[in-house]
């Protein structure tokens, strides 16, 4: 009996559209690509249950004849291609002839499309892969897609879908992207009545950029604009020694495409090294424009990704774009190093209070352990112990010793599990001490921000965050936990809805808590005093788990008396 057999066309089928369709972002993805290739000027998305129930994305590009709409649901099916030799050149986005076929195979579909010629419009219903009518039917120019009832054929791919606003985010997110690479398209997307994106056309990325991320966002930034011959790179970039505290505000566009490059990223990274504060990566939206034949848009059907020709040239491009941004924005900033007496005499109370608002010698809160704790461990660490506090290293680790051998520890990620446990129990003991502001903070969220926010509000504001919508993407900060000073906490704010951006429900208050101690915590590069170190070590060993800091990063590192003996030969 043969084993070897060819799978029916249905499971073939639904094999590839996995390969293109994988979640509901992958969906509006397609439709907005083709919508965009169509040449439309305008373009708004809908979608109910994060894009799991309905995804509808309407466009006014050229629409399409009714002969052209139903060979569009046959597979590889394309008007952007006609020759292997287009493979070399290709200047649109999708290219493939895989978008409407996938997405039908997975869902209950429905296109009506028209091409504004005064004729009658074309609608087609589709489900799981099989057109099931295709109809006269009136219709403005350009196309509609409803895309209703997402992998209800496929319950496996279904189940290991998440949350509605899990899934909504990166949709906003796309979508955002697209708003940045098109400054001249109207685009819109909202989930029932509530908008999450209204954008306008606008005459450049700097209108865009300030539209979309407001009037901060743009301060934090220089302009970018560098041509040679192996292409050209225009947007913005960290302006020295401004930075984001991880890379998620890296957007990357190879010919209006949005990607993900290492290429790209790494030479970012050189370009900044050493000239940002420490331990922040540089913030950028960057466009290049490379010629068809160096690049290669076909290495994967979610077209996430490119190959470039010469990638070591694009590599040099980058460098020097962001070297002659520098050059003529002055941003020639040399970080300067911290002055031990000010870092001492001016720390903010914050930092040292080890989950206690206070100045050196000053309690002011309820919570938390006065100065004069720091006087019962003395020099010889804590009772029974055997631990004793050595030194600093680099302003950045503490040394000390116990019984056993020689620790190192990190005095951020240390200090952060002390204020984590320290806020657990605030939390449960529900005792925030809140400070309502004066004269309110107001910002601008972005539209990805907006969704987190409404997602996540009940927990933020239970760990003493207010915050009130003043209208359009501006809000207002009420109140606050009085651990922070106003300005800090509006960035303690902002990222808390970043870090909030993945992860199941229930794990929002860890990520919360954990983002305020990291937020409070003692930083790398700051001299500590001695009876601060000690204190710190000896409430650190009295946390649930002195190994690891709440985001999982190691604590401590043990040198045993056995290594030190046998790299000294005293073994």
């Amino acid at each position: 009996m043969n084993r070897i057999h060819v799978l029916r066309p249905d499971i073939a089928q639904r094999i590839a559209a996995g390969e293109v369709i994988e979640r509901p972002v992958s969906v509006v993805k397609e439709l907005v690509e083709n919508a965009i290739d169509a040449g439309a000027g305008e373009i708004s998305v809908d979608f109910r249950g994060g894009g799991k129930s309905l995804i509808r994305v309407r466009d006014d590009g050229c629409g399409m004849g009714r002969a052209d709409a139903e060979a569009a649901f046959i597979r590889h099916s394309t008007s952007k291609i006609e020759s292997e030799d287009d493979l070399l050149a290709i200047s649109t986005l999708g290219f493939r002839g895989e978008a409407l076929p996938s997405v039908s195979a997975v869902s209950r579909l429905t296109l009506r499309t028209s091409e504004g010629t005064g004729g009658p419009g074309t609608l087609v219903e589709c489900e799981a892969g099989t057109v099931l009518s295709v109809r006269e039917a009136a219709a403005p120019r350009g196309t509609t897609v409803e895309v209703r009832d997402l992998f209800f054929n496929l319950p496996a791919r279904l189940k290991f879908l998440r949350s509605d606003t899990a899934e909504l985010t990166p949709i906003v997110a796309y979508l955002t992207n697209v708003a940045l690479a098109y400054p001249g398209l109207r685009l819109t997307a909202g989930q029932g009545s509530r908008k999450v994106l209204d954008c306008p056309p606008v005459g450049s990325l700097r209108e865009r950029i300030f539209q979309v991320f407001g009037k901060d966002a743009l301060e934090r930034l220089m302009e970018v604009d560098h041509a040679e011959a192996a292409g050209c790179v225009r947007g913005f970039g960290s302006s020295p020694p401004l930075g984001r505290p991880d890379r998620r505000h890296q957007l990357f566009f190879v010919n209006r495409r949005p990607v993900r490059d290492k290429t790209i990223g790494a030479a970012l990274q050189q370009a900044y090294r050493g000239i940002l504060e420490k331990d922040l990566s540089p913030e950028a939206y960057l466009f290049f424009e490379i010629p068809r034949d160096e690049v290669d848009v076909n290495v994967h059907p979610s077209k996430n990704e490119v190959r470039f020709r010469r990638s070591s040239d694009i590599f040099q491009l980058v460098l020097r774009a962001i070297e002659r941004a520098r050059l003529k924005s002055g941003g020639l900033v040399e970080v300067s190093p911290i002055d031990p007496r000010r870092a001492r005499d001016e720390a903010p109370a914050v930092q040292m209070g080890l989950g206690v608002p206070f100045a050196v010698g000053e309690p002011s809160a309820p919570f938390g352990a006065p100065p004069e704790a720091y006087a019962r461990f003395g020099d010889t660490g804590q009772e029974g112990s055997g631990r004793r506090v050595l030194g600093q290293f680099a302003d950045a680790y503490i040394v000390a010793v116990d019984s056993e051998g020689l620790l190192v520890v990190d005095q951020h990620n240390a200090h952060e599990r002390v204020l984590f446990d320290k806020y657990e129990e605030i939390d449960r003991k529900r005792t925030w001490p809140v400070k309502m502001s004066l004269i309110p903070v107001v910002f601008d969220l972005s539209p990805s921000q907006a969704v987190r926010l409404g997602s996540s509000r009940e927990e933020i504001e239970s760990a003493g965050f207010r915050v009130e919508a003043m209208g359009g993407r501006s809000y207002a900060l009420r109140e606050y936990p009085d651990l922070f000073k106003q300005e800090d906490a509006q960035n303690v704010f902002l990222s808390l809805l970043e870090d909030l951006d993945e992860g199941p429900q229930e794990g929002k208050k860890k990520k919360i808590l954990a983002t305020m101690a990291c937020k409070s915590a003692i930083k790398a590069g700051q001299p500590l005093p001695r009876e601060k170190m000690e204190y710190l070590i000896a409430e650190l060993f009295k946390t649930a788990n002195p190994a690891l800091c709440p985001h999982g990063r190691p604590i401590v590192v043990r040198i045993p008396r056995s290594q030190i003996e046998k790299g000294l030969k005293r073994a």
